[in-house]
Formats: C-alpha cells, sequence, structure tokens
C-alpha cells in the first residue's frame, strides 16, 4: 500500500487540479455576452409615472380632437432622447409606460365625454406637478 504525506497529496492535487481548472476554463464559451447593468437614477419611478401620465392624456387629447394632441408624443419623444439614451432598458420600461397609460384610457373611453375631459385636466395637473417635482429635486 502506498502512503502519500500530507505535503505529497498537496502537491499532487495543485498539480493535478491546475492543467484541469486551465482546461475548464478554455471550455467555457466565449460568446455568452456580458449584460450590463444599467444604474437606475434615483427619480426613476416619478419618471415612469410622467411617462404613463404623458401616454394617457396623449390618448385622451387625441379623443377629443385636439390640434395638438401630438405634442404629447413628441414630449414623450423628448424625454426617451434625453433620459433613455443609449440605456435600452430603461427605454423599453419608459415607453411601456406610456403604452400601458395610453390603453388603460382607451379601454375606458371611446368618446370624448365630459368625464374624459375631467380626467385629462387632472393627469395634465399631475404629470405638471411631476415634472416640478423632478426637476426642482434632481435638476441641474
Amino acid at each position: 500500500m502506498i502512503r502519500f504525506s500530507a505535503t505529497r497529496w498537496c502537491f499532487l492535487l495543485v498539480f493535478i487540479g491546475l492543467p484541469l481548472g486551465a482546461r475548464a476554463q478554455e471550455t467555457m464559451p466565449s460568446s455568452v455576452p456580458a449584460v450590463a447593468l444599467e444604474k437606475p437614477a434615483p427619480y426613476d419611478a416619478r419618471l415612469l409615472r410622467l411617462a404613463e401620465i404623458l401616454g394617457s392624456v396623449h390618448y385622451l387629447r387625441t379623443l377629443c380632437k385636439d390640434p395638438a394632441a401630438d405634442s404629447w408624443r413628441q414630449s414623450m419623444q423628448d424625454l426617451l432622447d434625453k433620459e433613455a439614451q443609449g440605456e435600452a432598458q430603461r427605454r423599453a420600461r419608459m415607453t411601456a409606460a406610456f403604452n400601458r397609460g395610453y390603453r388603460t384610457f382607451a379601454s375606458v373611453y371611446t368618446a370624448c365625454t365630459p368625464p374624459a375631459v375631467v380626467a385629462d385636466e387632472r393627469y395634465r395637473a399631475e404629470g405638471a406637478t411631476l415634472a416640478s417635482e423632478i426637476t426642482a429635486r434632481f435638476g441641474n
């Protein structure tokens, strides 16, 4: 029976283990994409709510035949260009919030009714408040 001392076992394990470890690393696929983690801004929750409001107001203004209805969509585009440039995930979240706001009101209002006008006024007031809070607290 062959007996190995602790020193020989360590040497043997290190000697055998090094090439195996090196080969294991070589066999790892190199095509695994590195996921770029986007650091959320401290005001992202408010920004998402603002995007949702923009979608809601865009729908309501279009429904009520406001000639400037497209300005709300353009405001959202400007917001995306300034806040999510080069950040695909953040841009997708903001776009989803805009679309959610649009679809929510599209499922409720099919005609420009007095309650739709009131909802539009309230959402525009909330959006203005949010925009003011965001710029006052986090603006340059």
